[in-house]
């Protein structure tokens, strides 16, 4: 089932998209950020479509939102920092809606530095997935001090995010952070949809199983 609605912010309404799984076993709730809105990236963006259809399978209700400025949410891009208060709005939201879950928060490219800054700060967020790491244009030294469980899907040729140096940064990630490359994929993850979907999965079993 998909749910479309808004909630209201400081810059003015968020757009959000909310699917529900078939079978619901109240393992948790995911929220999904899309990457950079100056460079078209919304949440219907294929990278966050993915993410969120992987979590949906596995059980979860999975949110999808806009931030300001992007698609139907209003107000301006405001380089990450009035972001991470959209995000902050849709987790009261997600926790409202399924209080005492267990909150996912993945990411992907600029959704991904959003949404680590953002979890590894809010202690309702229980687990982290950051995908294309874009290490190269965001400073990621925050990481040292999250003690949040972190996996990263990195695509082994992407250019914005060097597998070496994600590698190092997950090393020193104060939680400590799995790393799982995919074969082949740049930043884009172009014809790696599927590859990408699974290490999905392995990353929520990886929580799951520790």
């Amino acid at each position: 089932m998909l749910e479309t609605f808004f909630l209201q912010g400081p810059a003015g309404r968020i757009e959000c998209l909310m699917k529900l799984p078939p079978v619901d076993p109240g393992a948790g709730a995911a929220i999904v950020c899309h990457p950079h809105p100056l460079f078209g990236g919304t949440m219907h963006n294929k990278v966050t479509h993915a993410i969120a259809g992987a979590l949906v399978a596995l059980g979860l209700p999975t949110i999808r939102f806009n931030f300001r400025g992007a698609g139907l949410s209003e107000g301006k891009h405001d380089n990450g920092r009035g972001e991470q208060v959209d995000l902050g709005i849709v987790l009261d939201e997600v926790a409202r809606r399924f209080p005492e879950r267990p909150l996912l928060v993945a990411g992907y490219s600029f959704g991904a530095y959003v949404g680590l800054r953002v979890g590894c700060a809010d202690q309702r967020v229980a687990r982290l997935i950051g995908v294309g790491m874009p290490v190269a244009l965001f400073d990621f030294s925050f990481l040292a001090a999250c003690v949040t469980p972190l996996v990263i899907i990195q695509g082994e040729r992407d250019r914005f995010g060097p597998l070496p140096i994600v590698i190092a940064l997950a090393s020193a990630a104060g939680g400590g952070a799995r790393v799982l490359p995919v074969a082949g994929a740049e930043h884009g993850f172009t014809g790696e949809l599927d590859p990408l979907q699974l290490r999905v999965r392995e990353a929520v079993e990886n929580f799951q199983g520790a």
